[in-house]
């Protein structure tokens, strides 16, 4: 996470870091899930809290709901009281489940559009044109779709504007440090869990391998 959004170089056993970009690590997390926590745990925070604004009795619908940033966004609007969607593989359905999701989708399987409607906010964590497009047709009036991974796609822009009382989409981005950092650490105790795997630096490649292979969820951690 260090110099974000310039890339950190931190397949390395040193980095350097500015002193702002840094945070205590909570007394209750082992080193290797403080470590994962601060890009993905900043940008989920930002995304449901400060964009989207996700609360008590909100539909809210996450895309990559078991992915690193998912996993995590999904903790963080459950603790704020908010009914979930996920989509995510079939296998990972179970690890929704012990997160606390109230509904899963098989994204290889079902129509994520055609299974449920009147959402308040979609977290996009997918950031595609057809996820954008699709996922407009599942707000309710007046509901917030943000779109996380690359902005938000000038046709989903156009797409929001011409819906009545349409809100345009919003891109997140995890620009504030510490300070955002230390409001995370407590939510471990609320939501229950912060999941990671981590990998020997000598299995560096092999850590890439799962990452690609679109099997992940949580995050990957490389320890020395």
């Amino acid at each position: 996470m260090p110099w974000f959004p310039r890339l950190a170089k931190a397949n390395a056993e040193f980095v350097t870091a500015p002193s702002r970009q840094l945070a205590l690590a909570p007394d209750a997390l082992p080193d290797a899930y403080a470590g994962g926590l601060p890009l993905a745990g900043l940008t989920a925070w930002q995304t449901v809290v400060d964009t989207a604004g996700v609360g008590q009795r909100d539909r809210a619908l996450i895309h990559a709901a078991a992915g690193g940033v998912g996993h995590l966004a999904v903790q963080v609007a459950k603790a704020r009281g908010a009914h979930l969607i996920g989509t995510a593989r079939a296998e990972q359905h179970d690890f929704l489940r012990e997160l606390g999701i109230d509904e899963q989708i098989g994204y290889e399987t079902e129509a994520f559009e055609e299974a449920v409607s009147d959402v308040d906010a979609v977290i996009d964590l997918v950031g595609t044109e057809d996820y954008g497009m699709r996922s407009l047709q599942v707000l309710r009036e007046g509901g917030v779709l943000v779109e996380v991974p690359s902005g938000v796609d000038e046709s989903v822009l156009a797409a929001a504007e011409e819906r009545p009382s349409g809100r345009p989409p919003s891109w997140s981005s995890p620009i504030t440090w510490a300070s955002s950092t230390s409001r995370l650490s407590p939510r471990r105790g609320a939501s229950g869990s912060w999941s990671t795997r981590p990998s020997r630096w000598g299995g560096r490649f092999e850590a890439h391998e799962y990452l690609q292979s679109g099997k992940a969820h949580g995050k990957v951690v490389l320890t020395t």
